[in-house]
C-alpha cells in the first residue's frame, strides 16, 4: 500500500503539472502560428524524435533512421495499409509458378534515380547481393533466408527479374518488399569491402542518389532535415499529374515530447501523433486550433520490459557477473512479470487510452495474434513469494539472491519520452518496495541503440518495437541468430531449448502454404514468449492522429499512411 500511495502521489504531480501545462497553453495563445502559406508552398512541417544512425536503408535498424530516408528510396513492392495486401511498386507486376519456388518480377520502365540513371534489374540483383553479404550487417536478411539459403536470383533482360526459392516460401511477397539501391554508384565499394561506411550521416545531402518522391537537400545535426520534390518521379495521379503532390517538406529533431506538442499547438508542425493526455485537449479545441484528431486504431507494435540475457556482457575472464543468473532465472521473471502494474499504467500513464498487452503481436493482427494467452496479474505479495522460494529472501529491508548478493540492477529507455519514463518510475517504485534496488537512468536514443546492439552495456530496459502484418518480418527478433534478438542477439546457435524451438516454428509457418494452418506456428511462438519471458509485455496505446484541416487526402492507419503521394494543402 506504501508504494501504491506513493507512486499515486508522485505521478499525480507529473499528470497535474502537464494538464494545467496544456491548459496554460491553450488558454495563453490564440493559436499564435508562423505565417505560412501552405497552399503556396506545399510545404509538410513534421519532426522526428531523435537524429538518423545511417542514411543506408540496408543498414538500418532504428525507426528515425528509416523515418528520414522512407522518401528517398522506392522498394520492389509494398502493402497496402488499408488492405493489408502486397500491391506494386518498382515492379508493376508479378508471376509465381505453379510450384510456388520460382516468381518473376517486371519493373517499371520509367523509373530513374537521381542522377538520371535508370533503375534496372541489376540495381535488385546488387541490393540482394549486399543484403545476403555477411559482412554487412542487417536486420532484413533473416526474413529471406530460407532454409539457411539465400533467394538466387537472375536478369533476363533489363526490366525482369527472376527469383528461386529453395522451397515454397509463404512470406515472400510481404518480406520481399527490399529498398532497391543504385548498383552503378555502390557496387564498386561493396566490392572493395567498404559498403558499411557508405552513406553515414556525414554524407553530404546531394551523395543520397535515391529513386523515391523526394530528395534531401540539406541535414544539420540535432536541428533539421530538408527535402524538395523529386520531379522525376516515376508515379502520376489519375489524371496523368505530377506526384507527389507536395514540393518540399522540412522535418525538425524535436526529441522532447513535450516540446513537440508546443510546436502543433503553436503551428509549427502539420501533423501529430497526440499523447493519450493531449488526446481530450486536442479534440475540445479542434475549431480553433483548424485541426482533426481521429482513433486509428490500437498500437500495431510491443511495448516491453526485457533483461539482458547476454553471457558476451556477463562473463569476463571466466567470471559470470550475477545478473546473468538472475536474468535467465525463470523464477525471477515471473516475479518481475507480476510486478507490472498494467492498470496503474493505463489509468495514470495513458489516461484511459490503453488496454493490457498480453501476446507479443498486436490485436489489430487479426490471423496471427494469439487471443488465448493468459496475462500476468499485477500481485506484488506473488511476486514476493516466487523470489522467496527461489532463494531471493528479504532480509533487513533488502532482497538478495541464494548466494548473498544484493538485487540491484540499472534499467533505461529512450529520453525525451514521457509515457515510458512514467512507466518506468512506477516499475521502479514497485520493485523497491520488494527491497530490490533499481537505478533509473534513461538515454538519448542514439546511445541506447548502440548499448543494444554494439556494447550490450545494460541490465533491463523499456523498449518498443514496430509490428507488421507478417510476422515472419520478424525474424531478426524472434530467430536466436538475429541482430535484433535482444536479450541475446546473434547466437551462432540457440542458447536454449525453447530459442531452437522457436527457429523451428519460423522455419515451419513460412513452408506452410495454407494459410489456414500458418497461424498455429506463429501462437506457439508468442506461447513460448509468454511463458520464458525474455520479454514482459506491458501495454499497448489506443493510437490518435491529428492535423491541420487544410492538409487534405491525409489518411493515417495504423499499418501506415495510405497513398502520401496525394497529400496537398488547401486554402485555409
Amino acid at each position: 500500500m506504501k508504494a501504491d500511495s506513493r507512486r499515486n502521489r508522485v505521478l499525480s504531480v507529473i499528470t497535474c503539472a502537464i494538464a494545467l501545462s496544456s491548459l496554460a497553453i491553450f488558454a495563453g495563445c490564440r493559436v499564435n502560428r508562423p505565417a505560412n502559406d501552405h497552399a503556396a508552398t506545399q510545404t509538410l512541417y513534421t519532426v522526428a524524435g531523435s537524429d538518423p544512425r545511417t542514411f543506408n536503408p540496408i543498414l538500418i535498424t532504428d525507426a528515425s533512421s528509416g523515418q528520414l530516408t522512407g522518401d528517398l528510396f522506392e522498394a520492389l513492392i509494398q502493402t497496402n495499409p488499408v488492405t493489408t495486401l502486397p500491391e506494386p511498386r518498382l515492379a508493376e507486376k508479378w508471376d509465381i509458378a505453379p510450384d510456388n519456388k520460382t516468381i518473376t518480377f517486371h519493373l517499371h520502365h520509367d523509373v530513374k534515380w537521381f542522377d538520371g540513371q535508370p533503375v534496372t534489374a541489376r540495381d535488385v540483383l546488387f541490393t540482394l547481393d549486399v543484403i545476403y553479404d555477411p559482412k554487412v550487417p542487417n536486420s532484413i536478411r533473416p526474413a529471406i533466408t530460407i532454409d539457411k539459403k539465400r533467394i538466387e536470383a537472375e536478369a533476363p533482360d533489363d526490366y525482369t527479374v527472376v527469383m528461386h526459392l529453395p522451397k515454397p516460401f509463404a512470406p515472400l511477397l510481404y518480406s520481399i518488399g527490399i529498398t532497391v539501391m543504385p548498383a552503378h554508384l555502390l557496387e564498386a565499394e561493396w566490392k572493395a569491402g567498404n559498403y558499411n561506411h557508405m552513406w553515414g550521416i556525414n554524407t553530404a545531402p546531394d551523395k543520397l542518389v535515391g529513386n523515391g518522391a523526394y530528395q534531401m537537400t540539406h541535414y544539420t545535426q540535432g536541428q533539421v532535415v530538408n527535402y524538395v520534390r523529386n520531379d522525376g518521379f516515376w508515379m502520376k495521379d489519375e489524371n496523368g499529374g505530377q506526384l507527389p503532390r507536395l514540393h518540399a517538406q522540412n522535418v525538425t529533431i524535436v526529441p522532447d515530447q513535450n516540446a513537440e506538442y508546443l510546436r502543433y499547438l503553436s503551428g509549427q508542425i502539420d501533423i501529430y501523433s497526440p499523447r493519450p493526455e493531449e488526446v481530450f485537449p486536442l479534440q475540445q479545441k479542434q475549431k480553433e486550433l483548424g485541426i482533426q484528431v481521429d482513433k486509428i486504431g490500437v498500437d500495431t507494435g510491443s511495448l516491453f520490459f526485457s533483461f539482458n540475457r547476454n553471457p558476451r556482457h556477463f562473463v569476463n575472464n571466466g567470471v559470470t557477473n550475477p545478473k546473468l543468473t538472475w536474468f535467465t532465472d525463470l523464477k525471477f521473471l515471473q516475479a518481475m512479470a507480476h510486478m507490472i502494474d498494467k492498470k496503474s499504467i493505463i489509468d495514470l500513464v495513458y489516461h484511459g487510452l490503453a488496454e493490457s498487452a498480453v501476446a507479443d503481436i498486436s490485436p489489430e493482427n487479426k490471423i496471427f495474434s494469439n487471443p488465448n494467452l493468459k496475462d500476468y496479474d499485477y500481485d506484488p505479495k506473488l511476486a514476493a513469494d516466487i523470489l522467496e522460494s527461489a532463494g531471493y529472501h528479504l532480509v533487513n529491508g533488502v532482497r538478495t539472491d541464494p548466494k548473498g548478493n544484493r538485487l540491484e540492477f540499472d534499467l533505461t529507455t529512450n529520453a525525451g519520452n514521457h509515457e515510458r519514463d512514467q512507466m518506468c518510475t512506477i516499475f521502479k517504485q514497485d520493485l523497491e518496495s520488494l527491497g530490490i534496488k533499481v537505478n533509473y537512468r534513461p538515454l538519448e536514443f542514439t546511445t541506447l541503440v548502440d548499448r543494444l546492439d554494439s556494447s550490450f552495456d545494460w541490465d533491463c530496459i523499456l523498449m518498443g518495437f514496430t509490428g507488421g502484418i507478417e510476422p515472419n518480418d520478424g525474424q531478426n527478433f524472434y530467430r536466436s541468430s538475429g541482430n535484433l534478438h535482444i536479450w541475446n542477439p546473434n547466437q551462432p546457435t540457440p542458447a536454449t531449448p525453447w530459442e531452437a524451438e522457436i527457429d523451428t516454428l519460423l522455419d515451419q509457418g513460412a513452408s506452410e502454404m495454407d494459410m489456414s494452418k500458418r497461424p498455429q506456428y506463429y501462437w506457439r511462438i508468442q506461447q513460448i514468449l509468454h511463458d520464458q519471458l525474455p520479454i514482459l509485455e506491458t501495454v499497448r496505446q489506443q493510437r490518435y492522429a491529428s492535423w491541420k484541416n487544410s492538409l487534405k487526402n491525409y489518411q493515417p492507419k495504423v499499418w501506415g499512411t495510405y497513398h502520401p503521394e496525394w497529400m496537398e494543402f488547401k486554402a485555409d
